[in-house]
């Protein structure tokens, strides 16, 4: 299974049997199976497909993330059809309004997310000893946010500690990628909207394919993308994928200094626009090759890591369905 990259301007896909045919300029230039793809990114707005294209990827379940040519934020997202299991969703807008059991999740959460980033520091010191003195120093805020959280005399942070807590540790876990990324990259920390270096353009765009990932895997397995824990549900959010994806983070944060270390992606792949920096077409096509095979096992965990909620949650939510449906509607 793979990753439909469509990035060409006069590029028209049409649907031809199981399979999608590109054309460009009026020119077929080939077809693609569509049973060997489980993902489809469309970046930018010159691409041309009609509905039937789009029916065709959602009936066979390929997720189609539409990305703005600008610093790669996604306008559009088309899933398969949804999940039919009524008890899941209801037992999941239950625990939303149960404080103690999203206080749990989210300290599950973030404690997931520094266990992996002080994994993720302790494979930069271990390639980097010349910058041994930063991630150190780095390594040391991260354990002490983790021993503050599991402390047992100390009581369960309430949400805003818990966020509190987590920012400290995100500001020396990038700290401490500042100091093993290039210095001509001019990264000293997370920034967006837009991002400003080519790192931060490569974390952001990351970030929005791994998200796109997060809500396909929740919504294949009955879940409510917008129903999150730990982000609580606010308009236009997917909050549960926010959830979903916060200890993959530094997963991310290290594939993309891997891309730099090995020169895969290079600064001169990188304009810059009204303060934006963004990654040109030559940039985009490595990195989604790279993507298509460093996301496997990150997709993998998160449709695990939805089942199982999903199980949980069914338990719970059975007891509030209707079993017995009326006589019409079951023949």
């Amino acid at each position: 299974m793979s990753t439909l990259l469509l990035d060409r301007a006069h590029l028209e896909v049409r649907t031809d049997g199981d399979a999608l045919a590109l054309y460009e300029n009026g020119e077929r230039r080939g077809c693609v199976p569509i049973k060997l793809l489980d993902r489809c990114v469309i970046h930018g707005a010159q691409t041309r497909l009609d509905s039937g294209v789009l029916m065709k990827l959602a009936e066979a379940g390929v997720g189609t993330v539409i990305l703005s040519p600008r610093v790669g934020r996604r306008v559009a997202i088309v899933l398969g059809a949804a999940h039919n299991d009524a008890a899941v969703r209801l037992a999941q807008a239950l625990r939303v309004m149960d404080s103690a059991w999203c206080r749990d999740w989210a300290h599950s959460v973030v404690t997931a997310k520094l266990r992996r980033q002080q994994r993720t520091l302790g494979t930069w010191l271990a390639a980097r000893p010349d910058a041994r003195k930063p991630l150190t120093d780095a390594r040391r805020s991260v354990a002490g946010a983790l021993a503050s959280l599991a402390d047992p005399t100390v009581p369960a942070p309430d949400t805003a500690a818990l966020r509190g807590i987590e920012g400290a540790a995100a500001r020396a876990h990038f700290a401490g990628l500042a100091a093993v990324l290039p210095p001509s990259l001019n990264f000293t920390g997370r920034n967006r909207r837009p991002p400003r270096d080519p790192a931060n353009a490569c974390l952001s765009l990351a970030y929005t394919l791994l998200h796109a990932e997060a809500v396909s895997a929740a919504h294949a397995a009955g879940l409510d993308p917008l129903l999150g824990f730990y982000h609580r549900p606010a308009f236009g959010r997917e909050s549960l994928a926010s959830d979903l994806i916060e200890p993959l983070r530094a997963e991310v944060d290290l594939w993309v200094w891997m891309q730099f270390r090995d020169r895969d992606l290079r600064e001169d792949q990188f304009t810059f626009d009204k303060g934006a920096c963004l990654l040109g077409k030559a940039g985009r096509q490595g990195f989604y090759a790279a993507w298509a095979s460093a996301v496997k096992p990150l997709r993998r965990w998160l449709r695990l890591r939805c089942a199982g909620l999903a199980r949980a949650l069914r338990e719970q939510g059975m007891g509030l369905i209707d079993t017995d449906p009326p006589e019409e509607e079951a023949t």
